[in-house]
């Protein structure tokens, strides 16, 4: 740890606390999306749609509930305690999740957000605390802590890669929760060593009370997302478009919003400039991480479904890899070798959801083709190994999105055992269910090239790309980026942190460019395109983050009156929360051409308004010796 010598001794501690609750967060989140939409490795099967809106309601409150948290920790609780309960929370939500059921899935991500609310603001105003508010090493122990975040990320997709590959999506979500007990217990450990970070508020008679707050905005807050949920249902355009969940997420917003914008105007003389130079920052912030958080949904959807995954040039492919199944070869090139035919079977649309999710009822079982074995042996093909259990315990229901699309998803009761597990052969090779209209996506358009019957073509997990190359890419670029800021600095050059924002946000809407032009080379997912594009993407987009979030959590930090900097860091959480529920939505619709480039001109246009805002920002950096 060379880099963090110079700096406060419990950067370490929160460095690594940091990680260890990031590496539970990005593996969640790295096969969230999958878990919710997959149909084949035993995911829940929802539709796309609904994955957006569960996906994108998850990481809107994950980032709301920060403006609750701020508070609490800066009236009630302290940084540290906060902290901690916060990762107790998350660990359980974790824990919930490694459970396959409705209730265990809803009641997990309700904890990880209430978790997050606690954890998430609080140990980001810990890292400021360290420093004086003149500090010039304040950025960089940012850019440190950063980079710890990045490392977590980093080992979480080399983890969940192999755990779901081996055993399932639950049992990567569980791990993800050991990760965080890890990370309480260095919280712990170094318990005093941190109490220079944990500050409680200064108390002022101008300041709002925490019941206060909770009476006049948050109620208000959900009395109007209510109000818009509701209304949203009722108006056809909004159902059809955006959809109730997320209208009313956004009209609940409004009195927060609200309530900021009162906090500036009612500041002091010497406080409102900081303040007020705040906006913007959140506005670059919320629209950064709106693209950022595409990662887990649409950017997801394009790796698993629009890329050639094709890599049998992975090592331990049993960790990294995953057998191809029927649905990968939909737009698949020609020259692809399909499975041979002899593996496919045509059952209906609900046979081939219950294979898919891994589950069979006792019927099904006993009607299976003559030709297909039901083993209960040890086979090369654990990974297509089903549950069978009584036909009434197993239920198949179909759901029809606004935009037609139609997703049948297979449930069991929590709590159920299989009366057996079962591998379904034909001789010794492996047999697959797929309906008549999957059988013929798989061979439309194909050469004449077969595999062998017990061949599967190998893949990079999905999460591979989307998990792997961002943390990656800011590990390797954070110290020449923090170099290069220093050199410039050195040579008289200085790039403020306003400007700093300011080309994150540029460079944003270039790597959005180049998703873009991958999307026009696959004819809008007709074809599958390289793995290269999503390579420079992550590359392009990870130096605009390194140029705009640790220097947003900064001037959080710098330009907040002591007594709110919990409350001002959750201010910041909650506009990325706004950006989140939008990345939700648009992970709904498809990764297109028009879809990216509407994106990029969303992005070049806030960073204009940052662009008219560099003067005053400049000015209240320079006010507050920041």
């Amino acid at each position: 740890m060379e880099l963090i010598k110079g700096h406060p001794r419990g950067l370490k501690s929160l460095f690594f606390t940091e990680m260890w609750e990031r590496l539970g967060f990005y593996l969640m989140l790295g096969i969230l999306y999958l878990y919710i939409t997959d149909t084949e490795r035993g995911g829940l099967g929802l539709s796309n749609s609904m994955a957006g809106e569960i996906y994108g309601t998850y990481l809107a409150f994950v980032y709301f509930t920060p403006f609750l948290g701020g508070m609490i920790a800066d009236k009630i609780l302290g940084f540290r305690r906060s902290v901690l309960f916060g990762g107790i929370l998350m660990a359980a939500g974790y824990f919930a999740l490694g459970i396959k059921s409705d209730v265990t899935f809803y009641s997990g991500l309700v904890l990880l957000c209430l978790g997050n609310g606690l954890f998430k603001p609080n140990i980001s105003a810990m890292v400021g605390n360290l420093y004086d508010h003149d500090d010039p090493r304040r950025d960089a122990g940012f850019n440190i802590f950063y980079m710890g975040i990045n490392i977590g990320a980093t080992i979480s997709a080399l983890v969940a890669a192999p755990l779901r590959n081996l055993w399932s999506f639950n049992m990567a979500f569980t791990a993800a929760g050991v990760g965080l007990l890890v990370g309480c217990a260095i919280l712990v450990f170094n318990w005093k060593r941190l109490a220079r970070a944990d500050i409680m508020s200064e108390a002022s008679e101008d300041d709002v009370s925490f019941k206060q707050i909770l009476m006049t905005i948050l109620l208000p807050a959900g009395i109007f997302g209510a109000a818009g949920y509701f209304l949203g249902g009722q108006i056809e355009f909004i159902t059809n478009t955006i959809g109730p969940i997320t209208f009313g997420f956004i009209i609940g917003m409004l009195p927060i919003m609200a309530y900021f914008g009162l906090l500036v105007k009612k500041s002091s003389p010497e406080e409102k400039p900081g303040m007020a130079s705040l906006i913007p920052v959140y506005i670059a912030g919320g629209a950064f991480f709106m693209v950022l958080h595409l990662s887990g949904g649409l950017i997801t959807v394009f790796a698993e479904h629009n890329t050639d995954r094709q890599a049998e040039w992975v090592p331990a492919p049993q960790y990294y890899g995953q057998p191809a199944m029927p649905s990968y070869y939909s737009n698949a090139s020609e020259d692809v070798a399909r499975p041979d035919e002899s593996t496919l079977f045509i059952v209906d649309g609900k046979t081939e959801s219950m294979f898919g999710s891994r589950t069979l009822t006792e019927t099904a079982a006993n009607n299976l083709p003559a030709t297909i074995t039901a083993t209960t042996e040890d086979t090369d093909y654990g990974f297509l190994s089903c549950g069978v259990y009584p036909d009434d315990l197993v239920s198949i229901s179909t759901d029809t999105d606004a935009h037609g699309v139609s997703t049948t998803s297979v449930k069991v009761p929590e709590g159920t055992d299989s009366i057996k597990d079962v591998v379904l052969v034909k001789g010794s090779n492996p047999a697959l269910l797929v309906s008549q209209d999957t059988y013929d996506a798989v061979y439309d358009g194909a050469g004449e090239e077969r595999l062998p019957p017990n061949k599967f073509l190998t893949l990079l997990n999905a999460e591979m790309i989307t998990g792997l190359l961002n943390p990656v890419f800011v590990v390797i670029l954070t110290p020449l980026i923090v170099g290069f800021f220093s050199w410039r600095a050195s040579r008289g050059k200085a790039i403020t942190t306003a400007r700093k924002i300011f080309y994150g946000m540029l460079i944003t809407a270039a790597s959005i460019g180049i998703m873009a032009f991958a999307a026009h080379l696959g004819d809008n997912g007709s074809a599958k395109t390289s793995m290269v594009w999503l390579f420079a993407y992550y590359l392009i987009i990870t130096v605009g983050e390194l140029c705009l979030s640790p220097m947003g959590l900064s001037l959080v930090t710098k330009l907040s009156p002591p007594r709110l900097v919990g409350l001002m860091m959750g201010g910041w959480f909650l506009a990325t929360s706004v950006g989140n529920k939008l990345a939700g939505f648009i992970s709904g619709l498809e990764p297109t051409v028009g879809m990216f480039v509407i994106l990029a001109v969303a992005i070049l246009g806030v960073a204009g308004f940052i662009f008219a805002m560099l003067p005053r920002l400049d000015s209240a950096i320079k006010k507050y010796g920041a």
